[in-house]
């Protein structure tokens, strides 16, 4: 990868959450690749424990702390681990998702709803009440939304709506925290990981999904990276508040 030489986050200390396959590995990867510091987690020990060697082999720094993000001990637990091995927190990138039902918004029961919101938009908040007393001047949130926050899809409704929370939630921040710590979001488009193989196990779905895209193809979870470094970085220290969404060209306007 040509962009690892590009070093960033030289000295500075990341967390990723559910970081240990997909876009949050992608996203550990490119951070420790230009010299932060990862902190990775995901809410199975083995899990953790395999994204940890795989980083570990191509000698980038990395921490690895079970977490499953509605869990309030296992939040704190992540933040003082953190603090404890590096002393510092310099980025905060909040990936951590669920879509448990397929079911339309009127047939969606209560629990699948309470779900959705526990996992996709609160658990965010409470992770940042954990971390905002070690961020410092310069600290960047990154938090990852989804084109279903523009264009909740069939089977994605409920969970579009809780992307589309992100997208204010990231204002909101970023209003709160001002002037020191910067709040921003991406919005990754279809990206064939293990969360959405729905698009990929049908050749047929993904080329629909592919001849949606102005450039007629899916996105990689090192497209999603490379945004979500760049927010991350100095080189967006203008930029807070706003949602990058790549998505190869789909539509995107609420």
């Amino acid at each position: 990868m040509a962009q690892k030489i590009w070093r960033r986050f030289e000295g500075k200390v990341a967390i990723v959450t559910a970081s240990t396959q997909g876009i949050g590995f992608a996203i550990a990867e490119r951070l420790g690749l230009e010299g932060a510091s990862v902190v990775i987690s995901s809410r199975k020990q083995k899990n953790v424990d395999e994204a940890v060697e795989m980083l570990k082999n191509k000698g980038l720094e990395v921490f690895g702390v079970v977490c499953h993000v509605s869990n309030a001990k296992h939040r704190k637990d992540l933040i003082q681990k953190t603090i404890d091995k590096y002393g510092k927190i310099d980025v905060v990138v909040s990936n951590a998702a669920a879509n448990p039902s397929v079911d339309p918004v009127l047939l969606t029961q209560e629990s699948v709803l309470d779900k959705l919101w526990e996992i996709n938009v609160k658990a965010t908040v409470l992770l940042l009440q954990e971390a905002a007393p070690h961020l410092q001047k310069g600290s960047s949130i990154v938090i990852i939304s989804s084109i279903a926050a523009y264009n909740p899809q069939p089977a994605m409704f409920m969970y579009g709506v809780t992307k589309t929370a992100l997208l204010g939630l990231a204002k909101a921040l970023a209003t709160e925290m001002a002037p020191d710590i910067r709040v921003n979001a991406v919005a990754p488009g279809s990206v064939p990981t293990n969360f959405a193989a729905f698009i990929t196990k049908d050749e047929a779905v993904r080329k629909i999904a592919e001849e949606k895209t102005l450039l007629q193809r899916l996105g990689t979870a090192e497209d999603m990276a490379a945004a979500a470094a760049f927010l991350a970085s100095d080189d967006a220290s203008y930029i807070t508040g706003e949602t990058i969404v790549v998505a190869g060209g789909l539509p995107s306007r609420l």
